[in-house]
């Protein structure tokens, strides 16, 4: 590792970056920062002083923190990834979406701005919802947004956390949502609905998207499958017994990043995973709970990008 990276001005300049992060994004007081960074409440202000007169802070934080270059780098040495991001934990919030939200929001700001078509395929939950929050308004009428699976329940109402439509209206784009429910009773209902030709061409831009961008899911009895009420509790504990370790637009998948078989899987009405191909599918997720399933998804392809914070970096880095 450079050592010159590590110079006392690095190290100050670090220092103010951490505070204005949590000062700006996380949104802690002064007192809350110097207790969280063990200095006292005039240097925790001066650091964030500094934030600002450097220029370190705008809408969005302009210094890259050492430590998350660092971590960033390793994940990508290990994995090999399209995309890599990671940004500042806080320490008392490990699971604040707020950081890894902005990130993914500048990643899409970036590529909106191409003059040229893009299809942007997007999976939901809670941290694509935040990330959608944060884009500016912009008028981008020459992409597509297409959604990965679909955005009804079972009983006809609107699933929760969805992003597509939300960030269409951000950004003026064309956007196409997946006019199915995220889970069909069984396998012949399944075939009938995939057969429907709108279903078919959102499948096809889900296929041919430029940049994909999914929340990693967890299994357990908190995990978004059965709070969102698609797989009961029973469920849940059988597929944890075969081995299950997280999901990915409602695709069940082992600790090697495997899609499993069985009953559950084979009702799942999303776009199929993509592996191993040539654009960015990018896993949005933060967390202690969500370490062991961004592994595997890391593991087994079914995402060649990652935008986290560095506790959960650290835990990857760590297995």
């Amino acid at each position: 590792m450079s050592q010159s990276r590590f110079t006392p001005e690095t190290t100050r300049l670090d220092d103010a970056a951490r505070a204005g992060w949590l000062y700006y994004v996380a949104g802690n007081t002064q007192d809350e920062i110097a207790r969280k960074l063990g200095v006292s409440r005039q240097s925790a202000q001066r650091l964030v002083s500094l934030a600002v007169s450097e220029k370190l802070i705008k809408v969005r934080l302009d210094h890259p923190i050492a430590r998350c270059m660092d971590l960033s780098e390793a994940l990508d040495a290990r994995f090999g990834l399209k995309v890599v991001e990671v940004v500042p934990t806080d320490p008392t919030a490990p699971e604040l979406l707020t950081g890894i939200a902005i990130a993914a929001a500048a990643e899409l700001e970036r590529l909106l701005k191409a003059p040229e078509e893009r299809i942007i395929a997007l999976g939901t939950g809670r941290a694509l919802r935040a990330c959608v929050e944060q884009l500016p308004r912009m008028d981008c009428p020459q992409h597509r947004i297409v959604s990965r699976l679909g955005n009804m329940m079972s009983d006809g109402s609107a699933t929760p956390y969805n992003a597509v439509i939300r960030m269409a209206e951000r950004v003026g784009a064309r956007h196409y949502p997946y006019p199915l429910p995220v889970v069909a009773r069984d396998e012949e209902e399944l075939r009938v609905m995939h057969g429907q030709e709108p279903v078919r061409h959102t499948m096809a831009l889900c296929a041919r998207a430029d940049f994909t961008l999914v929340g990693v899911g967890q299994v357990g009895p908190l995990a978004p499958l059965c709070v969102d009420g698609f797989m009961n509790a029973q469920q849940m504990q059988d597929m944890m017994a075969q081995g299950a370790a997280g999901e990915i637009t409602s695709w069940v998948y082992d600790g090697e990043g495997r899609v499993m078989p069985g009953e559950f899987n084979a009702r799942v009405a999303s776009a199929p995973l993509i592996v191993g191909g040539e654009a960015p599918v990018v896993g949005l997720a933060a967390g202690p709970v969500k370490a062991g399933a961004i592994l595997a998804a890391l593991r087994g392809g079914l995402i060649n990008g990652l935008i986290t914070d560095e506790a959960t970096a650290g835990r990857l880095l760590e297995a």
